[in-house]
């Protein structure tokens, strides 16, 4: 295998995890980053915890997908982090289903 067929098969990994990434983000409802990886989540329990004079994040999540190219099973039950660096945790904006009198339900 060349160099360029490794970087055309690393490539189109990362396309596909993309394609799978934007097809079940709708699915959750929270995006967290930390130093080592990017998560979908649907519930988030982030605490800051102090040991020895550190200050460190212990971050717990649950029904979670993980943005990892190599892994074979990206969704999870749950998942705990534990880190010293940065954490961010923001809230997806969930579009409002909205069928209005004229929906195709009846009343």
């Amino acid at each position: 295998m060349s160099a360029e067929d490794l970087e055309n098969y690393e490539t189109d990994m990362e396309l596909a995890l993309y394609r799978e990434y934007r097809d079940v983000v709708g699915l959750f409802s929270y995006v967290v980053e930390t130093e080592r990886r990017f998560y979908l989540a649907n519930q988030v329990d982030l605490q800051v915890r102090s040991a020895a004079g550190e200050v460190y994040f212990e971050l717990s999540l649950g029904d979670a997908w993980v943005w990892d190219v190599y892994r074979s099973a990206r969704f999870v039950k749950s998942v705990r982090v534990v880190t010293f660096r940065d954490v961010n945790v923001e809230e997806l904006a969930k579009a409002e289903l909205d069928l209005g009198e004229s929906g195709p339900f009846p009343s």
